[in-house]
Order: structure tokens, then sequence, then C-alpha cells
């Protein structure tokens, strides 16, 4: 079932705000006007906003432009 393949799944990393800025080349500032717009997908963990690698390069396809 879904259930037990959930369970068995390797976990996500995801990524703070550090490890983000860091993988974008962007500022922590910009990115937490991002989140505060809901511009960029997000999780919140607790009090945390953390951030899914694979949901974010979804967001960097859906939003490339110039091609």
């Amino acid at each position: 079932t879904s259930t037990q393949r959930s369970a068995t799944a390797s976990p996500v990393k995801l990524l703070d705000y550090e490890k983000l800025a860091d993988w974008l080349n962007d500022s922590i500032r910009h990115l937490r006007r991002l989140v505060q717009e809901g511009r960029i997908p997000y999780l919140k963990v607790g009090h945390f906003v953390r951030f899914d690698p694979d949901q974010v390069r979804r967001w960097l396809e859906d939003n490339r432009r110039g091609e």
C-alpha cells in the first residue's frame, strides 16, 4: 500500500534559508520575501521554514523565462 511505501522511502533532506540561498546564489532576505508573498514552495516544520529541493526545482522550471 502507499502507507507502507511512504514508511520505507528515504526521507527528503529539507533545506533551510541558508542552504537554499547558497544553492540559488541568492540572499536570505530575498527568500524570506518570496516566502512571505507565497511565491516559492515551502514547508512549516514547527516554527521553522524549510524547503523541499524537488519542489524548488519544479518551481524553478515552472518560472523559467526567455527560452
